[in-house]
This record gives structure tokens, C-alpha cells and sequence, in this order.
């Protein structure tokens, strides 16, 4: 049975005619339609739209298009605009206003100037597992490939006016937080429960939400959250992403399904080839860490592509992900759009133009 998938997808909130963000989530979700399931995010420069699960990428395609539209619609209506990119191009977003809700005003409390950043947005994957345990031990295998999906989908090369010399500046400002980034490795369910335990004791998780790997269980839902990825600025390349995770989701069960829990890569290997593919994306070359060696971002992608294909084609997705990838590798990521767009008008309101048509493009 293929499984089902859940996406969010986080925008930014900007004035159409500064091109910065604004503190205006609250007028477009008032505006937002009944029939959209969109939702308030931590700061008050961010919406989140949710799907429905389904198992067709298609009909996730075609949810996501629906909500860009709708998300891009309410904020017309009041004098707006948003735009999916990871991190603010422009405006003063230092502190940032959070969005009313106590939970939010504790964690300014605990995390502090780490709150600084967090106007960020990424890609959101959730896919059906049988349980808790099993998605840990889906987070085990995910972990080699984590930094290859970072590469695909980086769109966050500039922030409040300049180019921070990243593909992707939202991977680098969210790692500092003290339960984010990759997973460690697991060997045992129980390893992961002690972890989690020994986490809340030292402070650093408010609850079970706040444990912030890029794979985890799901705090409330029979899935694993896969959330490495900014948010693609082009509705085609999250879908390629989406499905390149449930790939990685439908194999990695299979292998645990036959005892494998999946290759104990240290963590500061890991760690080390995520700060590669957040700095060059899919313009430079990737750590693949299964075997500690450098290669070019777009055969690394390849060899994800290749390590899914029979999870890919048991789902009916290898046709749609082969051209899907292809694509995305041909014309580069969003970071690259955004820094062409630079290049040729020497001007980061031109960015924000463009991502504001390429959003509902």
C-alpha cells in the first residue's frame, strides 16, 4: 500500500510596494477563503497552508497550486503580497513580532535571541508510518540523504538585504537551535525515548513539538515529518521533493522491515555535508557521507534518485520524479533564480517581484 502524505508549505507576508516583510498574517487569514486550510505560523510575517492527505501527487500538486492561489488572492485583497522563499530578501525582522499565542511568548522566554532568525520557511512532508519506532528508525535511514534534499530545494540565498554567500541562509540560522537539524542515530527505540527524555530535562524542549530534527515522529499524527527543505519557490520542484521523500520513506521501511536500522553515520559527518549543501546547493559538489567523499551536487542527486527508483515506481512516481529532477537540475534552484534575478537588475526589490509572480506562477 502506497502511503498517504501530508505537505504545509510556510510563505512570507510582504508589502507589494516596499518589497519588505510585514507583520500582516492576521488580515490575509481573515480574508482566506473557509474552503482553505491555512493557519497562522510563530511570527506574524508567515501563513502556513495545509493539504489534505492523499496518496496522488497529482492531487497534492493540484492542492498546493489551489492554496498559493487562495493564500495569494487574500493578500491582494488587502493591499499585499506573499512569497515562497526561506528567509526574508528584505525588511526589519529583528525581533520579530510573534503571532498571539502563549506557547509562542514561552519559547521567546526559553530560546531568546535564537527567536531573531525565525521568520523562516520551509517544506513540511509528512508520510504514513506505522508508528513512532518505525519513524525513528526511518529517520536513521534518511540521515545520509537529508543534505541532498537540502541542495534541491535551497531558496534562501538572501536575507534583509544582503547575500549571505548560502543557497540556503534558513538551514544555517535554524541549526544553532539546540534540537534541530539532522536526527542523531538511534540504534533502539528506547535510545531515541532516553534522548528525548534527557532533552526535556536539560531544558531545551518545551514538548514533544519542540523536538525540531528535519525527520521526526510526528508529536500528533502516525507519520514521519520530514522538514529539511525550504520552501520551493516553484510548485513543480516540491513535488519532485515530495515525492523523492516518500521514496526515501517507502524504502527505508523496507529495510527495517528486514532488520536494518540503518547506517550509524557520526553526526558531525552529517553535519558537516549539510553546511556543504546549504553553502553551494546545486552548484557545487555534496559529501555523500556513506562513503566520505566529495561529488558534484547534481550526480549525488542522481544517486538519491537511483537509491528510490523501486520505491518510486511501486508508488507509479518514477516518471513524474525522473522529469521532475531532471527539470530542477536543468534551471537550478530557487537560490539560483534569486541571485540571477540579481545579477541582472542589481536590485533585490527585483527579487522580491519575481518571487512574488513566481510564487502563483
Amino acid at each position: 500500500m502506497v502511503p498517504l502524505i501530508g505537505i504545509e508549505e510556510e510563505y512570507l507576508v510582504v508589502d507589494p510596494y516596499t518589497r519588505h516583510v510585514t507583520p500582516r498574517a492576521a488580515d490575509v487569514l481573515a480574508a482566506a477563503t473557509d474552503v482553505l486550510d491555512v493557519a497562522h505560523e510563530i511570527t506574524r510575517f508567515q501563513v502556513e497552508a495545509r493539504s489534505a492527505p492523499s496518496a496522488d501527487l497529482a492531487e497534492l500538486g493540484a492542492q498546493l497550486r489551489a492554496a498559493r492561489k487562495e493564500v495569494a488572492g487574500a493578500a491582494r485583497s488587502c493591499g499585499l503580497a506573499v512569497v515562497a522563499s526561506g528567509i526574508p530578501v528584505l525588511g526589519n525582522v529583528m525581533t520579530p513580532p510573534l503571532s498571539d499565542d502563549a506557547r509562542y511568548e514561552q519559547g521567546r522566554s526559553l530560546y531568546r535571541a535564537l527567536q531573531d532568525e525565525i521568520s523562516i520557511c520551509a517544506l513540511h512532508v509528512h508520510v504514513d508510518v506505522p508508528d513512532e519506532e518505525h519513524a525513528v528508525y526511518v529517520g536513521n535511514h534518511l540521515r545520509p540523504w537529508l543534505p541532498t534534499l537540502i541542495a534541491l530545494a535551497a531558496n534562501s540565498p538572501f536575507f534583509v538585504g544582503r547575500d549571505t554567500g548560502y543557497a540556503s541562509w534558513r538551514v544555517i540560522s535554524w541549526g544553532r537551535w539546540p534540537v534541530s537539524g539532522a536526527p542523531p542515530y538511534f540504534p533502539t527505540f528506547g535510545d531515541y525515548e532516553l534522548a528525548v527524555r534527557a532533552l526535556a530535562e536539560s531544558g531545551a524542549l518545551m514538548d514533544p513539538k519542540t523536538v525540531f530534527w528535519d525527520a521526526r515522529p510526528s508529536p500528533r499524527l502516525p507519520t514521519v515529518e520530514v522538514r529539511v527543505a525550504d520552501v520551493p519557490l516553484d510548485v513543480n520542484d516540491s513535488l519532485t521533493i515530495i515525492g523523492l521523500v516518500r521514496g526515501l520513506v517507502v524504502r527505508a521501511l523496507a529495510d527495517v522491515a528486514r532488520g536494518d536500522r540503518g547506517l550509524p553515520i557520526p553526526s558531525e559527518v552529517v553535519r558537516a555535508a549539510y553546511w556543504r549543501a546549504a553553502r553551494d546547493g546545486l552548484t557545487g559538489d555534496s559529501l555523500d557521507v556513506r562513503h566520505g567523499t566529495l561529488v558534484p551536487a547534481p550526480l549525488m542527486a542522481r544517486r538519491l534518485l537511483a537509491h528510490v527508483s523501486d520505491a518510486l515506481s511501486e508508488a507509479g512516481d518514477l516518471p513524474y520524479v525522473e522529469d521532475g529532477l531532471e527539470r530542477l537540475l536543468d534551471k537550478g534552484s530557487g537560490a539560483e533564480r534569486q541571485r540571477r534575478v540579481h545579477a541582472r537588475e542589481q536590485d533585490l526589490t527585483e527579487v522580491v517581484d519575481d518571487l512574488i509572480e513566481a510564487t502563483v506562477a
